[in-house]
């Protein structure tokens, strides 16, 4: 196969060892989404291989993988052809995947309460919620640090949920750039209302922790559910403001 042919050549002859192919898959994946994410490709607009293997310097058959993959996340929609289009979501395809997000981690949060043995479980979550505690303002400047403790604190709820299926279907449904629990923060850092909203986040954060810890599965479901709509309400106000709606991931995906 040429692709083989390509990696062959790439890897100094002989056949292509899978960790190569493997290597160059993911590197192509991260690039191809970036350039999805920057709005180099316009919703409806058709993805070739071709160009994008002379642009990222990656073989055909792992940009090929890497495009497959995309289209099976939703980013990409596959033609009868077989080739790829760039796929566009609507404002409600967006708040849709933003509820069933949040539908997921309250279950998840049900399951961590309800399968909780050792409360010392709970302290990688009671971390990442001090360290968010300790930034007292969301800002420009604080907004990546939280960012990143905010989907340290999400992943390791749905961890103490203990369900490799639930875990599955969660990587799902955050791969939309405009789904996962942090899509939101940089948007909200440039807003009026940031300091109320980190506020009521770190709240959602607290109530999420005790309540697992006190095996409270209803609860913990409860706050989980209501804490997804402060990205709803930040996404929808997002929607009469072009600036606010240009820091949300993926934005040039989505027509308003």
């Amino acid at each position: 196969m040429a692709g083989d042919t390509e990696i062959s050549a790439e890897a100094g002859g002989g056949r292509a060892r899978p960790s190569d192919v493997a290597s160059q898959t993911a590197r192509a994946l991260v690039s191809v989404r970036e350039l999805l994410l920057r709005g180099e490709f316009a919703p409806g607009e058709r993805v070739s291989e071709l160009p994008l293997v002379a642009r990222l310097g990656v073989s055909r058959t792992p940009i090929r993988l890497a495009l497959e993959r995309l289209a099976n996340i939703g980013l990409l929609d596959v033609n009868a052809s077989g080739g790829f289009t760039v796929r566009g979501f609507t404002a409600s395809d967006a708040l849709d995947a933003i509820e069933i997000r949040g539908v997921l981690e309250g279950t998840a949060a049900r399951l961590a309460a309800e399968r909780l043995t050792d409360s010392s479980d709970l302290e990688l979550l009671r971390r990442w919620c001090k360290q968010m505690e300790d930034l007292e303002r969301l800002s420009l400047d604080s907004f990546a640090t939280y960012m990143d403790l905010n989907e340290s604190f999400h992943a390791t709820v749905v961890d103490l949920a203990r369900s490799p299926m639930l875990r599955r279907t969660m990587q799902h449904a955050v791969s939309l750039p405009f789904a996962s629990p942090s899509a939101m923060v940089f948007p909200t850092s440039g807003m009026a209302i940031a300091d109320e909203t980190l506020a009521i986040a770190k709240e959602h954060h607290r109530g999420i922790v005790d309540a697992i810890f006190r095996r409270q599965g209803t609860r913990a479901e409860s706050l989980a559910r209501e804490h997804a709509v402060i990205a709803r309400r930040i996404f929808e106000m997002s929607l009469s403001d072009s600036a606010t709606l240009s820091r949300v991931p993926g934005a040039s995906l989505i027509s308003v």
